[in-house]
C-alpha cells in the first residue's frame, strides 16, 4: 500500500486530503510543519508527498528544495498544494523539483487522479545511470552532468528535461510529450516554459547545445 506524506497545516485541507486518499486504498501521515515531517522522512520514506507552500515554520518551497537533498528521500515523487496560481508561481516550484502542481481549492477526483498518475510514472522505473550523446555525459545516479569533460550546473528541471531527451535519442518529442513527461501535468503556456527551459539548457551545455535540434511546429530532439 503506498504511504502518502501530508504537509499541510490547514486542517480543514488535511481532513478532506486524508479522507480521500484512505477511502482510495492509500497509507497516509499528516504533519503541520517542515520539522515533523523531515522527522518522519528520517524513519521511513513515503511513495509520494503533498505539500503546502505556506507553512508556518518553513516555505514549502525551502521544504521541497532540502528534501531533493536528502540522501534517502531525494527521489520522492512532490504534488506542490497552493493558493498561488499565476504561471511564475508554478514555474518556480517545478524548477525547483516539484513533479506536479495543484492549486486550491480543487476536486477530490482530481486530487486522487493527480496522485495516482505520478505514482504511476515512477514507480518501477528501471533506466541507466550513465547517458552519454556527442561530449555530453549524464550521470543520473550522481545527479551531475559534463560537457566535453567539465562539469554543467543544471538546475532539477533542467537535468530532467536533458534525461529526456538522451534517453529518447534520435525521437523527436512534441512539446506535449516533453510537458507531460517532466512537468507532469499541463497548464497554459506551456509551449512557452518548455522553449525557455530548452533555450536556457543550450546556454547552459555550451557547444554541447547543438545536438538538441529543434523541429519546427514539432518539439525537439537530441541526435
Amino acid at each position: 500500500m503506498p504511504l502518502i506524506y501530508i504537509v499541510e497545516d490547514d486542517i480543514n485541507i488535511r481532513e478532506i486530503e486524508r479522507y480521500a486518499l484512505k477511502n482510495s486504498g492509500f497509507s497516509v501521515e499528516e504533519f503541520e510543519c517542515g520539522k515533523d515531517f523531515f522527522r518522519a522522512v528520517d524513519k521511513k520514506v513515503p511513495s509520494l508527498v503533498l505539500l503546502d507552500i505556506m507553512l508556518p515554520d518553513e516555505d514549502g518551497l525551502d521544504i521541497l528544495t532540502n528534501l531533493r537533498k536528502h540522501h534517502a528521500a531525494g527521489k520522492v515523487p512532490v504534488i506542490m498544494v497552493t493558493a498561488k496560481t499565476t504561471e511564475i508561481d508554478k514555474v518556480r516550484g517545478l524548477d525547483m523539483g516539484a513533479d506536479d502542481y495543484m492549486t486550491k481549492p480543487f476536486g477530490v477526483m482530481e486530487l486522487i487522479s493527480r496522485v495516482k498518475a505520478l505514482l504511476r510514472r515512477t514507480e518501477n522505473i528501471e533506466e541507466d545511470t550513465l547517458l552519454t550523446c556527442s561530449g555530453i555525459m549524464m550521470d543520473t545516479e550522481r545527479h551531475m552532468v559534463k560537457v566535453n569533460g567539465n562539469i554543467c550546473e543544471l538546475t532539477f528541471k533542467e537535468f530532467e528535461l536533458l534525461k529526456y531527451l538522451m534517453i529518447n535519442e534520435g525521437i523527436v518529442l512534441s512539446r506535449d510529450k516533453i510537458m507531460n513527461q517532466v512537468w507532469g501535468f499541463e497548464y497554459e503556456g506551456e509551449s512557452r516554459t518548455v522553449d525557455m527551459h530548452i533555450k536556457t539548457l543550450r546556454q547552459k551545455l555550451g557547444d554541447g547545445g547543438a545536438v538538441i535540434k529543434t523541429i519546427r511546429n514539432v518539439g525537439y530532439l537530441i541526435e
